[in-house]
């Protein structure tokens, strides 16, 4: 497994992390005795970067990552690089809070749900509009001061929103999404962060199933999986997708890979990305996307990709406020 330095964190991590929202619950079902194994088989392939939030399940998934991960954080703590996420709270009357006060809770109920006694990569969720981004900053170097959290870092945020909470304390990593179909982030904030050594681990590289080749136009979701509420998986949007995801499927087969391959190789391509963040409830899934790191791809390839990826529609992401 390749690694990388996680920008100005200073964080030796695989390129690959594993990630855990779809053992929060907001994908429909699945068995926890799998998904533990999909973990263990993650970092017995090299994987030692595992990415988790608060949110998934209200600490379901951290629960179960500290569980699977339990044996090695006992043996040899240093040996991995667990990020969690806070400063939400979906359903609540604010969604979005990045108080001092409840971002001290949410880490302290992370380190009872993981079992730890400090967690290396803490981030803020989601940018909080009503909460000034200097007390956010200074709560947060206050728990690394105490030692409960290594490193600081932000998901979701734009330019602006970094550079504001920079003002206080710099931030360290960002996690955004991105994916052939989503790449909304070339423009603002990526530049910023290759400026500032600001470490990026995207999520949904895989488009949160577009770019697998599992879907069909005739896919549907139960009610319990959020995609069901989606418009990207549906009608017109998902038809066009899904057609060039066949033809990147093809170009794929040509180089011996599979389209979730290409499209997670893609994405570590792109200057300013350091790691992709990839789920799996299963074994098997992790190996596929681990071997991505590996996969070389030339400029005329991806020059190709991207053409063939311009065929489909935009989408957006799904957030913890609402499915658009």
């Amino acid at each position: 497994m390749r690694t990388t330095i996680l920008g100005k964190s200073g964080l030796n991590v695989s390129r690959i992390a594993f990630g855990t929202w779809q053992i929060g619950g907001d994908w429909g079902e699945f068995d926890e005795d799998t998904a533990v194994a999909a973990i263990r088989h993650a970092r017995e392939l090299g994987v030692n970067f595992f990415d988790t939030a608060q949110a998934y399940g209200f600490g379901k998934s951290e629960a179960l990552l500290g569980r699977a991960l339990r044996a090695e954080l006992n043996r040899d703590r240093d040996s991995l690089v667990i990020a969690t996420k806070g400063g939400i709270n979906p359903g609540g009357e604010r969604p979005r809070d990045a108080r001092g006060a409840m971002l001290r809770d949410g880490v302290e109920q992370s380190l009872r749900a993981l079992d730890l006694d400090h967690i290396d990569l803490y981030q803020v969720h989601w940018p909080d509009p009503d909460t000034p981004a200097e007390e956010t900053a200074a709560a947060l170097q206050e728990l690394v001061d105490e030692g409960k959290i290594r490193h600081i870092g932000v998901s979701n945020y734009h330019a602006a929103q970094l550079a504001d909470f920079d003002l206080t304390r710099p931030v360290e990593t960002l996690q955004p999404p991105y994916h052939l179909f989503r790449r909304a982030i070339e423009n603002d904030p990526l530049p910023y962060c290759r400026e500032q050594n600001i470490g990026v681990l995207v999520y949904s590289p895989l488009g949160s199933g577009l770019l697998t080749g599992a879907l069909t136009p005739g896919t549907t979701f139960p009610p319990d999986d959020w995609r069901s509420q989606s418009s990207a998986f549906r009608g017109e949007q998902l038809r066009r997708n899904l057609a060039a995801v066949d033809e990147l499927t093809e170009f794929a087969a040509g180089k011996g890979a599979s389209v979730s391959q290409l499209a997670i190789a893609w994405t570590l391509a792109k200057p300013g990305v350091h790691v992709a963040i990839v789920g799996a409830r299963r074994p098997a899934n992790i190996e596929s996307s681990v071997a991505a790191a590996d996969l070389e791809l030339s400029a005329e390839d991806l020059a190709e990709i991207e053409r063939i990826a311009a065929r489909g529609v935009p989408v957006d992401g799904a957030s913890p406020e609402g499915i658009a």
